[in-house]
């Protein structure tokens, strides 16, 4: 199986599917009185993401100073214990020093809950490309003195649904230095996620794809899963943490000693942390630690963490950090792959 085609093709279904346009007919009233019609696309670290017909792209407007909030389109709403909902949006005048209450009109009934509690919502639809959100990122560095250039792609894709929610996320870096092989490294990380009835617990599958020039990788190919938490949960940051356990298939690449197909059972130690501040910056964080269960005292740890920084309209600058790491790899080659990248990113679907 080769990990590029794949790779490729997930690129251009971030690239494809941002929402499509909604009628912007939603009311939007502030806390100072000032009553707008525009299309909110939804709710994330606070920040409100709304479009309107007379300006250029999304803006962002700050939650906390929001009054009164209609919409007749279809949205996921979370709160900050963990209870999910799907329904249009109405808010009831509130009266002076009194909570913002929301009600989210759902098929049967209704729920009303403080805004203050609400942490994300998600606009969603019954038309299947209308329900992903994500990001693609690329960032390129070149030096003439030594010949060096670094490539960079990543792309990162979700689909929302009420008590679920799937996706992936994939970085493709390239090195190459006059005189010196050149050095690639592809990853695909898919993910799944199903709420259970207790407040903030779940299961989920964690899936991926890896292949390192640098360890001789060829292919390897991890599927696992196991239940989860999140351990914080609000419009500030969020944290999940889930265990369980996996299996790993490596093939590496021929080398002078022959090196056979590696099949590991391991636990599964996975664990996902965002960080946000106002329309401003995020933090995004994934570390994955599986300690061998069918080859004891091993353990392979990855992680990506990536520092997003908005520059205007959807695109951000962005850092990012990765690393692999095997603490008892085949003998002669490399225990270890890790670098860093920077470049820009342009968001899709909510933001």
């Amino acid at each position: 199986m080769r990990l590029r085609p794949l790779i490729l093709s997930l690129v251009l279904l971030g690239i494809a599917s941002p929402l499509l346009a909604r009628d912007k007919t939603d009311v939007l009233i502030m806390n100072n009185g000032d009553r707008m019609t525009c299309e909110v696309k939804g709710l994330d670290a606070g920040v409100l993401y709304v479009s309107f017909d007379y300006i250029d792209g999304t803006t962002s407007v700050d939650w906390s100073k929001v009054a009164r909030l209609e919409s007749k389109q279809l949205f996921v709403v979370k709160t900050e214990d963990g209870s999910v909902y799907t329904g249009e949006l109405r808010t009831e005048e509130a009266g002076a020093n009194r909570p913002v209450q929301i009600k989210v009109l759902m098929e049967e009934h209704e729920e009303v809950v403080n805004r203050s509690q609400v942490i994300r919502m998600v606009a969603t639809s019954d038309k299947f490309w209308e329900r992903f959100n994500g990001n693609v990122n690329f960032g390129v560095i070149y030096s003439k003195g030594n010949q060096s250039t670094q490539f960079s792609l990543g792309s990162n894709t979700v689909y929302v649904r009420e008590r679920w929610n799937a996706g992936y996320s994939f970085e493709s870096n390239l090195s190459s230095n006059s005189g010196v092989n050149t050095s690639t490294r592809n990853s695909l990380a898919l993910t799944a996620f199903h709420l259970l009835p207790p407040k903030n617990w779940l299961y989920g599958g964690v899936g991926g794809f890896l292949q390192s020039s640098e360890q001789s990788i060829s292919l390897q190919t991890l599927l696992g899963g196991g239940i989860g938490r999140y351990l914080k949960n609000t419009d500030r940051a969020n944290l999940m943490v889930l265990g369980g356990a996996a299996w790993q298939d490596t093939t590496y690449q021929q080398t002078k000693v022959p090196i056979g197909r590696e099949q590991t059972a391991a636990a599964l130690i996975y664990a996902k942390a965002s960080f946000f501040r106002f329309s401003k910056t995020r933090f995004d964080s994934t570390v994955l630690v599986l300690p061998a269960l069918s080859d004891p005292g091993r353990v392979r740890f990855d992680t990506n963490l990536t520092y997003y920084v908005k520059l205007f309209g959807k695109v951000d600058w962005n850092v990012s950090f990765y690393g692999n790491w095997d603490t008892q790899p085949p003998p002669g080659l490399s225990s270890s792959d890790y670098g860093t990248s920077s470049g820009l990113s342009w968001s899709f679907g909510l933001k």
